[in-house]
């Protein structure tokens, strides 16, 4: 009876994960140091959740635009090496045979087989087989700029949130419970996002608690300073 070997690998995770934990990590200190130096300028409850909501929606589109133009970009360069490496088969495909088999071989494999291997690889999908050994590109990693742009945005928003329920909640004294709770979401954030990524929790927590606090703190500086006029 064959044993069927699973691994579990995090890779195709990292396009999703990546942008989904950028946005929220953005969206909580962006929204909450905003918040913290609006009120730090006395500014009153009604303007500071209206900034609040400007900033929540201002950020959203931001990300998810910033995310697809950097993805989109990165998705051309795919296509235009695969368009490359497409003509190149269709020029010489013995020599891009060779290629292939010659990338087996310095990676270890006997020259003969790396010589059968690219040639069956090659009279099944030779553009797949260039793409992923020559070029790197594979459909797991391969950038896909609208399901970035859509979790940058999403994440940002619901990151975003969290400030503005802290507003909601204390209206005359919103600061405390906006760094408070803030803080602790990008803790649980770096946490989730470490151990979704298979990287150490305590270090991912500590640095993103650590930049967070450091924006608030320098965003209630500038307010209390602009305000005090």
């Amino acid at each position: 009876m064959l044993h069927r070997h699973r691994e579990r690998h995090r890779t195709e995770r990292i396009g999703w994960l990546r942008a989904s934990v950028l946005g929220a990590n953005d969206g909580i200190v962006s929204t909450a140091s905003l918040l913290i130096g609006v009120a730090a300028a006395d500014a009153s409850p009604e303007t500071l959740l209206l900034a609040g909501l400007a900033g929540l929606v201002a950020g959203a589109m931001s990300m998810a635009a910033g995310e697809y133009v950097s993805v989109r970009s990165q998705a051309d360069a795919e296509a235009a090496e695969l368009a490359v490496e497409r003509r190149e088969i269709e020029a010489d495909p013995a020599a891009e045979q060779r290629e292939l088999a010659a990338i087996y071989v310095a990676r270890g494999v006997d020259a003969s087989l790396a010589n059968a291997v690219a040639a069956q690889l090659m009279a099944k999908d030779a553009l797949g087989a260039h793409a992923r050994d020559e070029l790197g590109i594979t459909e797991t990693l391969s950038a896909r700029p609208i399901r970035a742009a859509l979790s940058s945005a999403a994440s940002f928003a619901a990151g975003a949130a969290l400030p503005l329920l802290a507003v909601l909640l204390a209206p005359q004294t919103p600061v405390p419970l906006i760094a408070g709770s803030s803080l602790v979401c990008l803790a649980l954030l770096g946490a989730a996002a470490a151990r979704a990524g298979g990287a150490p929790v305590l270090s991912a927590s500590w640095r993103v608690v650590f930049w967070g606090a450091l924006a608030m703190a320098i965003t209630a500086s500038a307010g209390a300073l602009f305000g005090a006029g």
